[in-house]
Formats: C-alpha cells, structure tokens, sequence
C-alpha cells in the first residue's frame, strides 16, 4: 500500500519572478470583467432607461374597471331631456329610503363632441345615450320596487320583464375606461359633431329647409356636402357647418 503522506513534495521548478509577472497580467481574476463583458456609455444609458421604464411600468396603479364594483350595471330608460333630474331624484330616493347598500350608484353617460361655434371648433360634452341612465345595483326586490317607481324612469331595458344586466364589454366602452395615458389623447380629438350618411335639414340659404344625406365633411374648412333632393334629383350641395342642423 502507497503511503500519500511520505510521497516526495513536488520537484517541478518554481517560475522566475519575471515568469509570474508574466502569468499575472495575462491572466485575469477569476471574476474580473472582461473587455467584451463592460459595458459602453451608450449600453449603460440604454439599461438604464429599460430599467426605468420598467419601474414606472410596476409603479404605474393599474386602471379601475367600473364593471368590478360591489353589483351589476342596468340600463333604465326615462323622459329624454330629464336625465339629470331623474338622477337626481333616484339619488334621493336611495337616500331617503336607506338603500345605499343595494343601488350604489347612477350615470349620465358622457362623451366629447366637437361642434362648431361662429366658425371655431369648440368641444361639449353631450350625452352619449340620450334618454337612458346607467345604474350599479344589486338587484332585488327591493331596489328594483325603487328605481322603477322613481319619477321620470319608466322602466328597465331588457329580454322581458326581467333587467338584463350590462356585460364587461359594454361597461367599459359606455364609461370610457381608457388605460393610463389614453384619456388625454382621446380628449385631444373628440368626435365630431357631423357623420357620413347621416341626415341633416339645411337651416338657411336657398334650400332653407331641405333635408339631405351628408356625403363628405371638410373638417378644415368646416362644410360638408349634402346630397339634396331637388326637382326628384338629388343634388350634392356644400354647405357651412352653421347652415345645417341634425334632425
């Protein structure tokens, strides 16, 4: 059996002071970067910035959906015009009649319009479903007793006689749920007043009071050519925005 302990130290020649320096800067630490491992300012500013946008991203409070509030949302009908008072006169009756833990809230649905003023763009805001309010509800009996016997409401939409509540999908486009950042933009081109194929009555001129399909709108120089019924013909006539009113 070969005793290890009694083996001979090992008889190869130790390197010369000049050998080991040699050795030394040639061979790097173990861990040390090498060239192709450190990065340039340019790839420096790059992780950077990737690092920050992706730190606001996680900062960044993901956007609330309507649709995942306590209840279901229903559509009611009532008088066109009143919206505003029938809100609030669900509102009160909520309050009065100690509902507020069934019916949690009631919407005038709102979106931008452009319209055009004296011959300047101006942006309203109008009702996006005249004669209908949205309500988030929990309903039973009980609350439904009290939204259709508020004044100015004259009944739910829905298949039947049963409410039918509102889908996800319809939620979120009829409040506008946007994600953070998109609000601004869409702010920044509202809808306009006008549309392709829609009628319209012509308010002055010489064919004050002719009605007519609107074929194209010249947003720039706010007419719109409307295709006018005259002698059984129809005629495309161009028209200033201020000459033609919706039906």
């Amino acid at each position: 059996m070969t005793d290890f302990s009694d083996s001979p130290e090992s008889t190869d020649p130790e390197p010369d002071e000049g050998t080991a320096a040699a050795v030394a800067t040639s061979e790097p630490e173990v861990g040390a970067p090498t060239d192709g491992d450190v990065p340039t300012d340019g790839e420096a500013a790059v992780d950077a910035d990737v690092l920050l946008d992706e730190e606001e991203e996680h900062a960044r409070p993901p956007v609330e959906s309507p649709y995942d509030r306590p209840g279901r949302w229903y559509v009611v009908h009532t008088q066109s015009g009143y919206e505003k008072k029938v809100k609030q006169n669900l509102e009160a009756r909520t309050s009065s009649m100690n509902m507020e833990g069934s019916i949690y809230e009631v919407v005038i649905p709102m979106e931008d319009v452009m319209e055009f003023k004296n011959g300047k763009k101006v942006v309203v805001q109008k009702k996006v479903f005249p004669g209908y309010l949205l309500v988030r509800c929990t309903l039973d009996d009980d609350s439904w007793y009290v939204i259709r016997n508020t004044p100015g409401i004259t009944g739910f939409v829905g298949s039947g006689a049963k409410p039918s509540p509102l889908p996800r999908k319809d939620v979120e486009s009829f409040l506008q749920v946007k994600p953070e950042g998109e609000e601004v933009q869409k702010r920044g081109k509202p809808r306009l007043e006008f549309e392709i194929n829609e009628t319209v009555r012509v308010k002055e001129g010489p064919f004050a009071d002719f009605s007519g399909e609107i074929v194209e709108i010249n947003e720039d120089q706010l007419k719109v050519k409307v295709l006018v019924n005259i002698f059984g013909r129809e005629t495309p006539v161009e028209l200033e925005f201020s000459q033609v009113a919706k039906l």
